[in-house]
């Protein structure tokens, strides 16, 4: 039996969101196109961007008094119906209230419509075009979830260029599928992002969905298979544009890339130990 799901990546549009009418103005958008695109060819896992809810912006960050929510607020609200109504998984981003702290949050709404789990962005970006550390706190925790018998694991973007944290989901919790939800803006580090997408998938011999929001200054998502090469590359959504786009994973994949290729075998079992 070979375990598998059929994923759908939607790189969104997402506008100013000035206030919270704003913000759900904008669910109402993307859940119906959303479940539009469910309608027509159904999907397992549904995917989200980081902050799918508001846009990326110090004016938006500014407003986190009425734009953040708390877990089961207007964006599970919407998010959940979607998932009840095609029996589907789904992962979104929103900026979330919980206690006196705010997060840069992604959460998985169950097919029956029940929260599976809530992330926290761990690493907090603070450069470039990202000025995390000034609104919001890091996560404590870790969040791994079963779909069709594959272990997903949601990080959201800073998150891909600490290697650790991908080596630990693969090796500790034996997850399949690195969901990498990114608000990725067109600055300096840009060009840099696909590299650290491409060595986490490889290194780790994972599946790993690298989801962007779409605008001028976003776009060009990456879906990232457990072995790529000249004749398997990367599969690369829209540069800017809006794009809902399926792929399929599969656990037999995984394994013959393991078994091809043996880099997590032939791990030594401590660096540390060795003298220099």
């Amino acid at each position: 039996m070979d375990p598998q799901l059929r994923l759908l990546a939607c790189q969104i549009d997402i506008p100013e969101t000035a206030d919270a009418s704003a913000r759900d103005a904008h669910l109402d958008r993307v859940t119906r196109l959303v479940s539009d695109r469910l309608a027509e060819r159904p999907a397992d896992l549904v995917v989200l961007p980081e902050l799918s809810s508001i846009d990326y912006s110090r004016a938006a960050f500014d407003r986190l008094d009425a734009l953040a929510e708390p877990l089961e607020g207007p964006s599970f609200r919407a998010w959940s119906a979607v998932a009840q109504a095609h029996g589907a998984h789904v992962v979104f981003g929103f900026a979330r209230h919980h206690g006196d702290a705010t997060h840069i949050s992604t959460a998985v709404a169950a097919p029956d419509g029940s929260c599976a789990g809530v992330y926290d962005k761990l690493h907090l970006c603070h450069y470039g075009a990202s000025m995390e550390k000034d609104y919001f706190t890091r996560g404590d925790h870790l969040l791994t979830f079963q779909v069709n018998g594959l272990t997903c694991a949601p990080i959201i973007c800073y998150d891909i260029r600490i290697p650790e944290l991908s080596r630990c989901l693969t090796l500790d919790h034996g997850v399949d599928l690195i969901l990498h939800c990114g608000a990725y803006f067109r600055d300096e580090s840009f060009a840099t992002w696909h590299d650290f997408i491409t060595a986490r998938a490889l290194e780790n011999q994972v599946y790993l969905l690298s989801l962007n929001r779409a605008g001028r200054d976003y776009g060009g998502s990456a879906f990232c298979r457990p072995w790529m090469d000249e004749t398997r590359p990367k599969a690369l959504l829209e540069p800017h544009a809006e794009d809902l786009r399926y792929f399929d994973v599969r656990a037999e994949e995984i394994a013959q890339a393991r078994r091809d290729y043996t880099f997590l075998k032939d791990r030594l079992p401590n660096y540390g130990a060795l003298t220099a």
